[in-house]
Order: C-alpha cells, then structure tokens, then sequence
C-alpha cells in the first residue's frame, strides 16, 4: 500500500514540531504515574520492628538490665539482627517475655529479673503485635499484621503486581494492534486513576491485592503503548531522544515515591497522594489523536489524512496530501480496510530463522535489563543509611543513564551502546561483590553505578525493539518483550529475598546474565539512521545489511 515511505510524512509536516511536543509531553507526563505505581509497595511493606503484644496492661518493662515506662521505648534498643525479648509484668504481676513471633508466661513472678531459668509456657501473639512507629505511623504489613507466619503474603504484594504487569503488557500490547493506540491509552489512564485511588480503600489483604493487581495490568498498558504511540508519531531525526528520554518520566516516578513516603508516613495516605498524580492526564486524554502510522496500517486512510492535516497547521507547515505522497487511495468508503490486510500474532515473531533469533535475543535483553532494574530498586531501602535517600538517587541516576545512550546511540549506534551497558552492569555487580560489608556509603555508589549500566540497557531495549520489527507487529514486539521482562520483574523480589541465603545472590546472578546477554547483543543488527520498517522484506534485510558490513 506504499506505507514504506511512511517516514517522508515527517519530512513534509516536521520531526518534533508543536504539535508533536504537545502530544509527547501530555503523554510522558503520565508515565511518571508508572513509575509511581511499579516502587509504591517498597515503602508500604517495610517491616519495621516488633514485638508480641501482652495480654493486659503493662506496669513494668525491662530489656536486659534498662527499666522502661514504655513499651515504645523499647526500639532504640531493640535488635534488628538477632532474635531477642522483652520483660514485662502485668498490673496482676504476671510476668511475660515477649519476642517477635511468641510470647512465655513465667511459672514463678515472686521477682522481676531479665534472665529466667524456670518454667515458662510459651503461646503464639493472639493479642497482635507492637510496631516500631519511629519511621512508619501506618504501613500493610503494620495494618494487617503481616509478620511471622504471614510475613510471605507481604512478600507476594510485589511479585503479585509485577505478574499483573506482566498480562497487561500482553493484553494491551495485543488490543493495541486491534483497536488503536488511543482506545488503550485512555481507557488505562482512567483505570490507573480509579484503581490508585481504590487501594487505598480497601478493607483487607485481599481486596487490597485484586485492587493492586488490577492496578498492575492498566499501568503496564499504558507504559508498553505509551513508547510505541510516541515512536510512531514523532520523526526519525527526533525520534531517538524523544522515545528515550520519556523513560526519565519513569524514573521521576521513583524520585517522587521517594520523597512522598518521607512527607507522609500513612500508607493509605500515601496511596491517595501517589494516585493523584494520575488525574491531569485523565482530564486531557481525549485531546491526544490515533497515530497515522497505525491508521496506513490498517488501511484507514481519510482519518490518517485527518491527523496529518491537524499535525501541519499546528507545525506551521505546508500540506501533506497522503494520496500523492504514498500513492494512496483515500477515496474508498469510510472506514473501509482494503482486503489485503492481515491481522498478526505472537509467531509471527518467529516469521523465519533470522527473526526469531533476533527474537530470542531480544527477550534475554529484556528479561535481564527488567530484572537487574527492580534488583537494584528494590534493594537500595537494604543498603543502609537513609532509604529515602536511596531510593531517590537510585531514579534520579537514570536520568544521566538515558541522556548518556542518546548521545551513544547517534554516534556508535544502537547495539553497541547496548552491548557495552550490559557487560558494564555484569562488572559493576562484581565490584559490589568485593566491597567490605558494612561500608554502605561504597555500596550505595557502586549499585548508583549499576543502575545506570542496566538502566541504559533497560532503556534503550524499548526503542531497539520497536526499530527492529515492522508496523504491523511492532507492538506485540515491544510487548511481549514487555512480558519476558516482567518475568523477570517478578523473579526480581526473590531474588532480593536469596540474600539472605547469601549476601550478593542478588549481584551473581544479575551479572551472569547481562554478560551473556552483553555477548549475544553482537548478532542483532544496526538500526542507527534507518526509517521505521514497514513491511517484513525490510525488516529481514536489516540482517542482511548487518552480515553484508
């Protein structure tokens, strides 16, 4: 249908002109609504310290050879490594220890003593818990009493949402390509709206999770289709800096869940403010138009039309008739698809030996970008020192990470700046590997140097996938890499949990697979300075261009 010049439209209307800068900011400003909802869980589902509850009144404490008024006192004090009690004796003197997970009551309470060789019977924590409230007034696990024997359902909250992420990327990756990129965008920015806004209404672990869960699968939505509707409506000349750098919307996510769990200490608090985030976008969406690549692609040619002409009075350019550009017919009926368009799936990616090499590849970047990025996120409240702080220089380090790939990807290309963020993440999560334990303020700054290796590689795997497939499958590309990749977002937490198995599990198995997926990176081929492919005879000469060099 000669959409393959479907590039010479930015040629005549502008690459990035106002109009494009208007739709590219309305739709990257959401993104930081993504960023917001994906790290939310890693302030509501701290685990601060506790302790049994006793069954009465207390009148008197003692922790080692300290006597305290208070049981709030305690936490100074309080070990957070060990296994250690507490002493307490009720106001009808009988005298219980109480430690994190039980509780014993003393057969003999004639004296008050910290140490105790007698009989003592020993009873699960009825009465709930006493919570460390120093740094967090409310959070989930502090809500629900998720300690203990249900300490694993806090630990499912994150690996719970990532693998509704995980359908969200398939489902509106695939709805995309059925319905159009606008259908999807407004319909999961509303949904990130009313599902932020319901977590924090809910009245129980489990209406939380189903609420959080279809919170996952709308922002996952949005931020797979979000990439490929502003490739697809921005020139080749602004393309590389504009797809990137909407990933440092992301990264403003994170910043800000950062500095809003430091103002605000209650997590459904917090919720509400994070979710609101959400709302400007809502109430422009409907001002965002459908891409004219997607609209060729499916034949739609009046309405692509349509959207050309708005983009060239906006741009202050001169008119972009369709029909003598790309040879087009525009004078069929509303509306009305020329028979030969096909509908793609999911093994179209695997069209032939070469594609679905460079598929596999592709899915190995992304599972391994994805999880070495929550790797780092998730464990940088555990590095010591402040963890605000950390959290918001583990976002605010990807800004840098994403500006030093555009300037790479225009001067050394795509796969080679890919290739060298992937190899230097493996040898930063070495570096990590040797730092003396207890030197936090090292461990801070190596795993800062980490994140930015996988950022750069995480980042730039959304635009070279999108540059690697033609139109027609672009989206189910760029999301079932979306999907590979929260496989990995979902592993991501455990594989946080295996340091306590052994301290850098984490870093070795993070920096195992960027090296190899760093060595593979060398058969995808070069898309620097190539129109979008439209059709798969281009799509597969890009290899035979990479073999010919």
């Amino acid at each position: 249908m000669g959409s393959g010049n479907s590039e010479l439209i930015f040629d005549r209307v502008g690459h990035f002109g106002r109009y494009q800068i208007f739709v590219y900011f309305t739709c990257a400003f959401q993104n930081i609504s993504c960023g917001i909802h994906y790290l939310a869980s890693v302030f509501m589902t701290m685990f601060p310290k506790h302790t049994c509850r006793p069954p009465g009144n207390v009148s008197r404490i003692l922790f080692h050879n300290t006597s305290l008024w208070r049981l709030d006192d305690i936490w100074t004090l309080f070990p957070t490594g060990r296994e250690d009690y507490v002493v307490v004796q009720l106001e009808d003197g009988v005298v219980w220890e109480l430690t994190r997970c039980y509780r014993f009551r003393r057969d003999n309470n004639s004296s008050l003593n910290y140490d105790y060789d007698g009989h003592k019977s020993g009873f699960s924590c009825l009465d709930g818990f006493i919570y460390d409230k120093s740094k967090w007034d409310n959070t989930v696990v502090t809500q629900w009493d998720l300690v203990c024997n249900r300490e694993w359902f806090a630990k499912l909250i994150q690996p719970t949402f990532m693998f509704g992420v995980l359908l969200g990327a398939l489902i509106f990756g695939y709805l995309s390509d059925r319905v159009g990129r606008r259908p999807v965008l407004w319909s999961t920015s509303i949904g990130m709206h009313v599902f932020g806004i319901a977590v924090a209404f809910t009245f129980d672990y489990y209406s939380f999770m189903l609420a959080r869960f279809l919170l996952a699968i709308v922002a996952s939505g949005y931020l797979v289709v979000v990439f490929v509707y502003v490739t697809e409506f921005i020139g080749m000349k602004a393309r590389t800096w504009a797809s990137i750098q909407i990933h440092s919307f992301f990264a403003i996510g994170t910043m800000v869940v950062a500095l809003i769990g430091y103002l605000f200490r209650t997590w459904w608090i917090y919720q509400i403010i994070l979710s609101t985030v959400t709302l400007p976008f809502v109430l422009c969406c409907w001002m965002i138009p459908e891409t004219p690549f997607w609209l060729l692609s499916e034949g739609r040619y009046k309405e692509a039309q349509i959207v050309v002409d708005k983009m060239a009075k906006w741009n202050r350019t001169g008119t972009c008739k369709l029909s003598e550009l790309l040879s087009l017919d525009l004078y069929g009926a509303v509306g009305e698809k020329p028979s030969e368009v096909k509908k793609y799936n999911l093994l179209d990616l695997f069209y032939d030996w070469n594609i679905g090499t460079r598929t596999l590849i592709v899915w190995l970047v992304w599972f391994t970008g994805c999880l070495g990025f929550y790797c780092f996120s998730l464990n940088s409240v555990n590095l010591g020192g402040n963890e605000y702080l950390n959290l918001f220089l583990m976002g605010a380090v990807e800004i840098p990470a994403y500006i030093f790939i555009c300037v790479g990807m225009d001067v050394v290309g795509r796969r080679n700046v890919l290739m060298f963020s992937l190899i230097s993440g493996a040898l930063f999560c070495g570096v990590i590997m040797v730092i003396p334990k207890g030197n936090y303020i090292w461990s801070v700054v190596a795993s800062m140097a980490g994140k930015f290796a996988i950022g750069s590689a995480f980042g730039l795997i959304y635009l070279y996938t999108a540059e690697l497939y033609p139109t027609m499958i672009r989206t189910q590309a760029v999301g079932s890499g979306s999907v590979v990749c929260r496989v990995g977002s979902i592993i991501a937490p455990f594989c946080v949990y295996l340091s306590s198995v052994w301290l850098f599990m984490p870093q070795l198995l993070t920096g195992t697979l960027a090296f190899v997926s760093g060595l593979l990176t060398l058969k995808l081929p070069e898309t620097l300075g190539k129109p979008l492919t439209t059709t798969w005879e281009q799509a597969i000469k890009l290899d035979e261009e990479k073999d010919s060099s």
